[in-house]
């Protein structure tokens, strides 16, 4: 199954992808995450030791320009580049959770980034196209990232959404978006759900009752200040996470 998750930022997608990724792996399942985020945190988060010398496949460069078959000078580029090696190539493993990082380019003034975002997106289709694993993908902040197609045959998204009227706007902004790109299943999943109170404001304020709420809990922050991973503690959030991917995978296809 394909999962990606979207949200405002600062929202905690990254830590609650990284939750869920570990409860599918308790579960049995192959688990590959993908790390799409321009500022990623998804092998810091999981525990990939010196995640400063993990290099996105977007900063390369040269490869993607030459995956991408755009000649100098020439305005025209292969919007079907071989992308089959780079997963053997570019991913990353720790304690049976597969890590890619896709990044994105963000040098100033670099002009079109058309043949990077070629191949991302062709690498990102080929892998949400693979039957046999879970992939999950954290997209980046906001709604920009549908405009580009970067989900396209994802199979769910996961919206997250905080108990607060800026968070459910762009929530909103993101489902309809997602409609629009035809996404078949969409589902919310409130974080920082402080008490009965924070879960009554979003079911009334996004229309439906989100599938799982995390709680509003130093746990996280203290975690990551301490440089440990968040997969740690993910058993402290194990009703969420259960009612979380019970939802989704019960919600026919």
């Amino acid at each position: 199954m394909k999962i990606a998750i979207s949200g405002k930022g600062g929202v905690g997608k990254t830590s609650i992808l990284a939750i869920l990724a570990h409860h599918l792996k308790q579960m049995g399942k192959e688990v590959l995450l993908i790390d799409a985020d321009p500022s990623p945190h998804m092998a810091q988060t999981i525990g990939i030791e010196d995640p400063s010398g993990v290099v996105p496949i977007a900063e390369m460069k040269d490869l993607l320009r030459e995956r991408s078959g755009k000649q100098e000078g020439s305005p025209f580029y292969n919007i079907n580049p071989m992308v089959d090696d780079l997963p053997d190539r570019f991913m990353l493993e720790k304690d049976g959770l597969r890590l890619m990082v896709l990044g994105a380019i963000q040098t100033a003034e670099s002009g079109c980034a058309c043949a990077e975002n070629t191949v991302l997106k062709r690498l990102l289709t080929k892998l949400l196209l693979t039957p046999s694993q879970f992939v999950l993908i954290d997209m980046e902040a906001g709604v920009e990232h549908l405009g580009r197609g970067t989900v396209a045959r994802a199979d769910y998204l996961i919206i997250v959404v905080i108990p607060s009227k800026s968070g459910v706007r762009t929530a909103k902004k993101i489902q309809e978006l997602a409609r629009q790109a035809r996404i078949p299943r969409i589902g919310f999943i409130g974080n920082l759900v402080a008490d009965d109170e924070d879960r009554a404001f979003l079911t009334e304020a996004l229309g439906e009752p989100p599938i799982a709420c995390f709680p509003d809990t130093p746990l996280i922050r203290k975690t990551e200040r301490a440089g440990r991973p968040l997969t740690e503690i993910a058993s402290q959030f194990a009703e969420p996470a259960r009612q979380a991917l019970e939802a989704i995978l019960s919600q026919p296809a």
